[in-house]
């Protein structure tokens, strides 16, 4: 498509029901990520990802697993805006260079556990949620619980919400996160 047909909205231009979820945002993180401003041409788009979103924060994987199913997610999706997001995010969590390298890089993640989350994740995308007994045997042998592999579900959910409406947007890089710029490798 060469003509950009969507909106980055502020919060007085969008859509009058969306309004008060933009604010929640500002407010919450201080500032207005152009994507939430271009998805807020959906109100209901935007109000289902931050909802599905803060189910998805609340769920039985720690913060560094939530943020190896969105990268693992972001990286298979190809969207450049989550990865640089959500690599910013696992900076301030305090991970390893060498796995935020490898889920940038789509390679084997140096932890052990962490790898059979990606490949979990991984599987999930690929079967359409139908993933072969053998494994799931295999993401269950390294500790997790059946709840995760279902929270492993909702985070596909969540971020295919986000995922594809960045790239139908074209949803730009904040200023903030252009360190983190990244694109997929050829």
């Amino acid at each position: 498509m060469s003509t950009h047909v969507f909106t980055t909205h502020t919060i007085d231009s969008a859509p009058e029901a969306a309004r008060a979820t933009m604010t929640g945002v500002h407010r919450k993180i201080g500032y207005l990520p152009g994507a939430v401003g271009l998805m807020a041409e959906s109100p209901e788009l935007l109000k289902g990802f931050l909802t599905a979103n803060a189910s998805f924060e609340s769920c039985g994987l720690d913060p560094i697993q939530r943020e190896v199913v969105v990268l693992t997610i972001a990286g298979r999706n190809e969207c450049h805006l989550c990865v640089a997001m959500h690599t910013a995010t696992l900076v301030r969590h305090g991970a390893a260079a060498e796995l935020i390298d490898a889920l940038r890089a789509g390679t084997n993640l140096p932890d052990e556990r962490l790898e059979a989350l990606r490949r979990f994740t991984l599987a999930v995308l690929d079967n359409q949620g139908a993933v072969p007994d053998e494994e799931l045997a295999a993401f269950l042998a390294t500790g997790y619980q059946p709840r995760h592999a279902l929270d492993v579900v909702l985070g596909v959910g969540t971020y295919t919400i986000s995922t594809f409406a960045n790239r139908l947007t074209r949803a730009p890089i904040d200023p903030h996160l252009a360190a983190y710029a990244w694109q997929p490798a050829a």
